[in-house]
């Protein structure tokens, strides 16, 4: 793809740029840094004194059972909350304190599984990842299709194999497929970081595959992944590092094959569980 940055550096790496890139990205500036960081949500702390600093390029995923303060955290970082105010607390994206959050949207791409807005009338796969130029649900006739927008939609599709999706409905399709297109509409701007929040949640064996097929793609382009889950088979092969939330707390943080064990994440989500390890995933056994 000639415009998409993501497939730039896969042709690029044989070259010996996409080493330069990995230098280049090594020295910006961290994607995330949290500071003694406390969040209330309708009066009650969710997140406690949180200090966290993840590196530019870097593929993380955090793991915690329900109410651990992972969906918290995500709005802390997409600005839809915000921190209390303590002089000793600070928080930084991509080196940066203050945004404006359409900009900060532009920049750190987020794939949930809350897409109901999609289905409220017949939007089309092509035209969903078209709207995310505007931050939109579906077009509408004010919106000026620029130059370049319909060429690069139709090139991301390509790239993720889903241009069989364009002329489809939304409300028409399987929750996989839908998972698929916004993922696209995601990387319409080129982000740098992808922030997947519980992407296999209401997703068959087959499309779990296909997303974690997916992901590893984007992680292999040059994508920093940053992926908040309780499934561990979500956590690809590309990920190296996982931290652990417990009651709005960091309880572990560190590599995979210390984490990924039995006694680890039996401790994290309470219960008695076995790990197998296949194919470059670990696999959660009751």
């Amino acid at each position: 793809m000639k415009h998409i940055r993501i497939e730039n550096l896969i042709g690029e790496s044989e070259t010996g740029i996409h080493n330069s890139h990995c230098m280049a990205t090594h020295l910006a500036p961290p994607l995330i840094e949290l500071r003694h960081v406390s969040v209330v949500r309708a009066g009650c702390m969710v997140l406690h004194d949180l200090n966290l600093r993840i590196e530019a390029g870097e593929h993380v995923a955090i793991m915690g059972p329900n109410g651990s303060g992972k969906s918290t955290l995500i709005k802390t970082i997409t600005r839809e909350l915000y921190p209390l105010y303590d002089p000793n607390s600070s928080m930084r994206l991509f080196g940066q304190e203050t945004w404006n959050v359409s900009e900060l949207r532009s920049m750190l791409g987020v794939v949930t599984n809350d897409n109901a807005a999609f289905y409220s009338r017949p939007i089309t796969g092509r035209d969903g990842v078209l709207s995310g130029f505007f931050s939109s649900v579906g077009l509408s006739r004010h919106q000026k299709i620029m130059p370049g927008m319909d060429e690069k939609t139709d090139e991301i599709l390509a790239w993720l194999e889903i241009e069989h999706l364009a002329g489809r409905v939304i409300g028409e399709m399987s929750s996989g497929e839908v998972r698929r297109v916004m993922i696209a509409r995601a990387l319409v701007h080129e982000p740098r970081a992808l922030l997947f929040d519980e992407p296999s949640n209401s997703l068959d064996v087959s499309a779990q595959i296909e997303l974690r097929r997916t992901m590893s793609k984007l992680a292999q382009s040059g994508i920093a992944l940053l992926l908040i889950t309780h499934h561990l088979p979500d956590v690809v092969p590309e990920i190296k590092r996982v931290i652990f939330m417990r009651g709005g707390r960091i309880v572990d943080d560190g590599g995979k094959p210390e984490l990924l064990t039995a006694r680890s994440l039996g401790s994290l989500f309470g219960c008695p569980v076995q790990v197998t390890k296949q194919d470059g995933h670990y696999h959660l056994v009751s």
